[in-house]
């Protein structure tokens, strides 16, 4: 399981004394006990895995944020630190698809659901994020939805 192996990640990084690592990995648990606790308060329980990996894209999302943020403000040192981050947190996410296979990905689900245009869109992003939310960006998967969509 997910949430087991950053526990395990966390106790080998203490023994190696790798206080970067450390951090980080006590970030992302920390993380994913506040998304526990908010799934407990809304009565909602999901898929341990599917949520670990939503909290990690998210985590990913906010420290790119930062970089360019850092880089744009002149701080290069913090963003080496996020940018340490992000490559921690990278670890622990499936594999992305290729552009190729999240291009089939869309295509099938486009055929399945008969969308013809962009009033479909909808549905289809819905079923890529139920399938595919974390083996691909579904960001970019938004924009290649429409452009398929719309001829």
């Amino acid at each position: 399981m997910l949430r087991d192996d950053i526990k395990a990640a966390q106790i080998a990084a203490m023994k190696a004394k790798d206080g970067d690592r450390t951090a980080a990995l006590r970030l992302i648990l920390s993380k994913i006990k506040d998304r526990d606790i908010e799934l407990r308060t809304e009565g909602g329980a999901k898929d341990d895995e599917a949520m670990v990996v939503e909290v990690l894209q998210k985590m990913i999302k906010q420290r790119r944020e930062s970089i360019s943020m850092y880089e744009s403000g002149g701080r290069q040192e913090l963003a080496d630190k996020e940018k340490a981050e992000v490559g921690v947190i990278e670890e622990f996410l499936p594999a992305m698809m290729s552009g190729a296979e999240a291009s089939a990905a869309i295509d099938a689900i486009i055929a399945e659901t008969g969308a013809t245009s962009a009033k479909d869109m909808g549905k289809v992003m819905g079923l890529l994020k139920q399938r595919h939310s974390g083996e691909m960006d579904l960001g970019a998967a938004s924009g290649l939805v429409k452009s398929k969509l719309l001829g």
